[in-house]
């Protein structure tokens, strides 16, 4: 999966989209104005295609603050699930490699890097729920640290009883219900 130039017309539909939603959920981002978010996407265009792939495989990508040391707006992927076209794969090339049978198509690193977009950490995932419930019949793959990592594991997490739960596996596995969510800078 590689980034596409956008049409003029598929550019103008994703804005009308991430304004929409931007309108709708004003929870996920209080003092920010739609204007000066969009002002910024035109000044980067190339983030504009990364926001396309996450829209296009399912991420309903949607900001979620300004950071203030940088002046970046944060966009997530906020869909109530993990994305759906980012699921059934291991967490990284290693590990896909790793396999000797039944791989995966792909992996949440190698998606993430294509689309120009970061996955998730531990603590962006938190905050993340602090705006709604996701992954309350998914998991989510999270960047993994490199000591977890050396050792063949990698760590997912999801909601369920009110809970955020944060959980290992072997970095090759991979189920039909997880995927991974993406972080965006603007």
């Amino acid at each position: 999966m590689t980034k596409k130039e956008l049409t003029p017309a598929e550019k103008n539909e994703l804005l009308q989209t991430l304004k929409t939603r931007f309108e709708k959920h004003t929870n996920r981002h209080k003092d920010i104005e739609w204007l000066a978010v969009v002002t910024k996407l035109e000044a980067n265009p190339e983030k504009i295609g990364s926001l396309y792939e996450m829209e296009r495989t399912g991420g309903e990508p949607d900001v979620v603050g300004l950071d203030p040391q940088t002046g970046d707006y944060l966009f997530y992927d906020c869909a109530p699930e993990t994305p759906k076209g980012r699921r059934s794969i291991c967490y990284d090339r290693e590990a896909l490699d790793s396999r000797k049978e039944h791989k995966p198509e792909n992996t949440a690193l190698d998606m993430a890097a294509a689309m120009g977009i970061e996955i998730l950490n531990e603590t962006e995932y938190r905050n993340l729920q602090k705006l709604g419930k996701f992954d309350t019949k998914t998991s989510s793959w999270l960047l993994t640290p490199p000591p977890i990592r050396k050792l063949g594991g990698a760590i997912f997490a999801d909601f369920r009883y009110d809970t955020i739960f944060i959980y290992h596996n072997g970095a090759s596995s991979y189920y039909a219900v997880r995927g991974f969510r993406g972080s965006l800078r603007v």
